[in-house]
């Protein structure tokens, strides 16, 4: 492919001053936006093959080239450390031109916070920016294989599940009834040391691993030194700890004889997307599964399995060795890295022979499984979205299919609470990154026409705000001919399209209101009617434009939703001050300057609440009180002990 030699010219004096040591390098495109973010052992040697007359790229990094305004560099001690900055780059900046791996939002992980002083085990639905600071994550589980599992967990391993803030909140609160059933060894009441504790999240972070025969025999070592010290009790609890995880092992099935500990990656592809699959194996056990996609780039394999080691491996554990079913151009520079995060040796292998290809097979049919059912749920592959886009743009006689659409939706909740949703659908799919929320302000009472109004107008005053996302192709609204005459005005002078997305009695999306006002009956199959159409071709046609019209119409409101709730669930919240002895409206916004959320009230101390100017000492006490009704305080007005239980000795200072 012939390549820019304007570019070259251009960039032959700034190539010159690029040294040949490690880095990173980001290219710009003319808005100063970062569309492309890569490492190299020599910069000045790859950044030259960019800017070659023939260079020897993929397609779409030609068309990267081709955009290319500026680029800049960043010096790294080793390639080890330009890998690592390369990966904390991509993942901030999102870059158009690279390698995006995609949360697979349906499924769930669950997550060990490593990374504080007494870790919680909570569920995420997906990897979140506190991997790099320890946290580990397992997964992706299936929903209800998630919620099992953390039962199981919660069995086998009595770790806390609170918020609290430990240790700054150790002492503070009475330990909560998981403590009374056993199913949590109360750090917040100092009733196990931090070591100790930590050896307990150590031993559910290998439990997830798979890692149980090291756990089990600990358990079983447990139960006889209990028993010989005669606490039946306890050798009791550590006897049925044991027998569950010998019953867990044994339906973990095996899927290699030879044992040992290793992971298995693989990718699929259909052309417009790329599935990656991580099967776990410990002992010879298959005991994880793990996937991610990405965007069908027509980059190799490789590319594809690099990009998830990267990503996998900042919070997964690593093992002695993985098996890859395809080479990595990087091979070397992935196994300094992940040596150095395992502190041990790791292998990187490509077996084309044997049991270990016999497990790559397997990977690679997990993979293509996974695509498949990816596919289904979309509801339809890419060529009928884009004709479904087509049917769309010929109904709102738009020239092209449109590529990036906003949906509007308003919610209300009686007089007071009003929020809007912006979403975004790009290509048919969402844009879940471009979400945005408004409430309503410049009116009061319930009006949707009068706030649609000014949800768009604020829309349109954003346009050239590029934080807020590209200018729309076309911009839906939830409701019918009102809503559509009301805001049409407003884009017709933008040159933006509008329609309406109209709903049935029973709530269900009907059909599409044109600018003229006009609704097409999408659910009547004698609506959309082309005579040069077969029966067939019409039924697939309003088919999947009522697919995607529902999906939109459903995900407004449902975001629309969100914040509502939020500020329903706040404003609860406010006025239940009000309940209190002695606190009305003023007193009320009193307490709210003062801690800024009825939650921070709830939680302040004695001591705080009679810090607060213009806040009587009674008042005070009332406040402490309801919050905590089982505090003691004094003629001094100073909490004393709280009572764990009733008539009990065991108390915790207030």
């Amino acid at each position: 492919m012939t390549g820019d030699k304007s570019k070259s010219s251009t960039f032959e004096v700034h190539l010159e001053l690029v040294p040949e040591e490690p880095g990173v390098y980001l290219m710009r495109d003319s808005s100063g936006s970062i569309i492309y973010v890569g490492k190299a052992n020599s910069l000045r040697q790859r950044l030259r093959s960019y800017f070659t007359p023939n260079p020897s790229v993929t397609p779409r990094i030609q068309a990267m080239i081709s955009k290319i305004a500026s680029f800049e560099t960043i010096l790294c001690e080793n390639e080890v450390e330009a890998l690592i900055l390369e990966s904390n780059l991509i993942k901030k900046h999102q870059p158009k031109y690279n390698i995006l791996m995609r949360d697979d939002k349906e499924y769930p992980y669950i997550r060990v916070t490593m990374q504080e002083p007494y870790p919680r085990v909570t569920k995420a639905f997906r990897l979140g920016p506190d991997a790099d600071e320890g946290a580990r994550y397992f997964g992706p589980w299936l929903a209800g294989d998630v919620n099992r599992a953390l039962r199981t967990l919660s069995e086998l391993f009595p770790m806390r599940r609170c918020r609290r803030d430990l240790p700054d909140d150790i002492g503070k609160r009475r330990p909560c009834l998981n403590m009374d059933i056993g199913r949590c060894l109360a750090p917040c009441d100092d009733r196990i040391s931090k070591a100790d504790y930590r050896v307990l999240a150590e031993q559910v972070c290998l439990f997830l691993e798979g890692k149980t025969d090291d756990i089990t025999k600990q358990v079983y070592s447990d139960m006889r030194a209990a028993a010989d010290r005669l606490d039946f009790e306890e050798a009791d609890r550590l006897k049925r700890k044991w027998m569950s995880l010998k019953a867990l092992r044994e339906t973990q099935r095996v899927v290699d004889p030879s044992g040992g500990d290793r992971d298995v990656l693989a990718v699929a592809r259909n052309g417009r997307e790329v599935a990656m699959v991580r099967l776990d194996i410990r002992d010879g056990r298959m005991t994880g599964f793990s996937r991610a996609f990405a965007e069908d780039t027509d980059e190799k394999d490789g590319a594809y399995l690099s990009a998830m080691i990267r990503e996998q491996y900042r919070s997964a554990s690593v093992p002695a060795e993985i098996l890859v079913a395809s080479p990595l151009d990087d091979q070397d520079v992935l196994t300094q890295w992940l040596r150095k995060k395992r502190g041990r040796a790791v292998h990187i292998r490509f077996p084309q022979r044997g049991d270990k290809k016999a497990l790559i097979d397997m990977a690679r049919h997990n993979a293509e499984k996974a695509l498949e059912r990816r596919s289904l749920a979309r509801g339809a592959d890419m060529r009928s979205i884009r004709e479904t886009l087509m049917t769309l743009a010929d109904l709102c006689h738009l020239e092209r299919a449109p590529e990036r659409i906003e949906a509007f939706d308003i919610s209300n909740w009686g007089k007071d609470i009003r929020s809007a949703s912006m979403i975004v659908f790009r290509n048919g799919k969402p844009e879940r990154a471009s979400y945005r929320h408004f409430k309503i302000k410049a009116f009061e009472g319930i009006d949707d026409y009068r706030a649609m109004a000014e949800v768009i107008m604020r829309r349109v005053d954003r346009l050239e705000d590029v934080s807020f996302g590209d200018r729309p192709d076309l911009i839906l609204v939830d409701g019918g001919k009102g809503h559509v005459s009301t805001v049409l005005p407003i884009l017709e002078r933008i040159g933006i399209p509008v329609a309406g997305m109209v709903k049935d009695r029973r709530h269900r999306t009907r059909g599409l209101v044109i600018p003229t006002g006009e609704i097409v009956e999408l659910s009547n199959p004698e609506s959309i009617a082309d005579a040069r159409a077969r029966p067939e071709e019409e039924r697939a046609m309003r088919q999947g434009l009522l697919h995607l019209l529902t999906s939109i119409q459903d995900e407004a409101h449902r975001f629309a939703q969100r914040l509502n709730k939020k500020e329903r669930r706040q404003r609860v919240m406010r006025y239940a001050l009000e309940n209190i002895k002695g606190v009305g409206p003023a007193r009320r916004r009193l307490l709210l300057e003062a801690f800024g959320t009825s939650k921070k009230v709830e939680e302040a101390s004695l001591e705080q609440l009679k810090e607060v100017k213009g806040l009587p000492e009674d008042v005070a006490e009332s406040v402490f009180r309801y919050f905590h009704p089982d505090a003691n305080v004094d003629d001094a007005g100073y909490a004393g002990q709280i009572c764990v239980q009733p008539n009990s000795s065991r108390c915790e200072r207030g």
